[in-house]
């Protein structure tokens, strides 16, 4: 009973943190006309602007990674979690748009950890069939963090100004990290209460062998191809649904800001449901990691090819149906790639393996961020928006990029194994 009523309040704290992470990786969806009003920017610009934040994310998977399972996940996210605070504030005041990118740099090097950090304890402190499930509860979480950076944001910020939400953000954001602090454990040894059978330390390689571990992460070529699987449909999500999908809705629909939100937020309701249910699927129902990674990579692609061919003339509540599903098969899906990574190395290297494959994830933003923007600048604005052909254009480059995450899907391998 201790050791359950500590894992969970562990997580909780934990999991709150995770929301402002993914509050922070979206936000720019509802805020980017404000943004590009305020710093007077083109398209390209607002995409620099917007994935400053996967740049030192990106950076930082491998670090945040080896700092997990060395130095420990507590005092990381405790040190990061400041930083960021720091740098939401930062942004809020921002007087210029290199100071807003700079700022944007800052958020995403203090939430980088965050993630794997989180992954790690919850190795530590949950039955390793109890891992999908308990990953998929806190992407969840993580799905409300995107739903408050929808609709809710909007709100907010036709009220008081962009500015204000920011920093708000970064006060709470501060009392988040000092609960921390305080409460979060890094395993059960450390607090002195049984841990999990089955998440003992598995016979491999030390923890504080960094590199070693690194290079028997990249060496594995199912690795590998979940690392490139990510690239191309977290890319998508990090690009389209969290920068582009805002003005696209707005542009080619002749939407208002809060409808764009209302249709955004489905994202975010499609990671609530999609994080437990995914995870019981894979756990409980199908007994596969690799069955449910294809599924929904085919989802994907049936989804994008209905987009570009009718992306000036869907239906509204078509879209929202859409949104939904995408926020299930494009996001709460890492729940199964990230658990397979996992389940793919000892556990003394599970942050490290966690993060580099976390590092590719924001690769694929840091790329079709800007790439989107540079299409639809190209083609050009008709007044203050581009219009409907120029996004067909980038639906079409998402299309082709989530064909690629289906071919490299069918090279992943299976590791969950049915028992008697």
């Amino acid at each position: 009973m201790k050791t359950l009523h500590s894992r969970w309040l562990i997580f909780w704290i934990l999991a709150l943190q995770y929301l402002f992470v993914y509050f922070h990786r979206v936000c720019p969806a509802v805020v980017a006309p404000e943004l590009v009003n305020t710093f007077r920017i083109s398209g390209t610009s607002l995409g620099v602007l917007a994935s400053g934040y996967f740049y030192s994310y990106a950076i930082m998977q491998i670090p945040a990674g080896l700092l997990s399972d060395s130095w420990g996940a507590r005092k990381t996210v405790t040190l990061l979690g400041f930083i960021a605070a720091i740098g939401a504030i930062l942004f809020g005041l921002a007087p210029t748009f290199g100071f807003a990118t700079l700022s944007r740099i800052i958020v995403g090097f203090g939430v980088s950890a965050t993630f794997v950090c989180s992954l790690k304890v919850i190795a530590e402190w949950y039955h390793g069939r109890e891992y999908a499930r308990t990953m998929g509860l806190f992407m969840a979480i993580g799905g409300i963090g995107w739903l408050s950076a929808s609709t809710p944001l909007a709100i907010l910020t036709q009220n008081f100004g962009w500015r204000a939400a920011f920093i708000l953000t970064g006060a709470i954001t501060v009392v988040l990290t000092i609960l921390t602090w305080l409460i979060v454990v890094d395993s059960p040894n450390k607090k002195a209460v049984p841990a999990p059978d089955d998440t003992a330390i598995m016979p491999g390689e030390s923890g504080r062998r960094f590199f070693a571990g690194i290079v028997s992460v990249l060496k594995d070529k199912h690795f590998r191809a979940i690392a490139i699987w990510l690239f191309f449909a977290e890319g998508t999500l990090f690009s389209f649904f969290g920068l582009w999908a805002g003005p696209y809705l707005l542009d080619t629909f002749g939407m208002t800001k809060t409808g764009a939100g209302n249709i955004l937020s489905m994202v975010a309701a499609g990671m609530v449901f999609g994080g437990p249910f995914l995870g019981y699927l894979s756990d409980k129902i199908v007994v596969s990691r690799k069955k449910v990674l294809v599924g929904a990579s085919i989802c994907n692609v049936i989804i994008w090819v209905i987009i570009a061919a009718f992306y000036n003339v869907i239906p509204v509540p078509a879209l929202y149906a859409i949104f939904f599903v995408m926020g299930v098969t494009t996001s709460s899906i890492i729940v199964i790639a990230i658990t397979n990574v996992k389940e793919l190395f000892p556990l003394q290297i599970a942050g490290t393996a966690i993060g580099t494959a976390n590092l590719f994830s924001f690769f694929g933003g840091i790329v079709f961020q800007p790439l989107i923007g540079y299409i639809l600048d190209s083609a050009g604005k008709i007044g203050d928006a581009y219009p409907p052909s120029a996004y067909r254009k980038a639906l079409l480059v998402f299309l082709f990029i989530n064909c690629l995450a289906l071919i490299v899907s069918f090279f992943t391998k299976e590791t969950l194994k049915k028992t008697a």
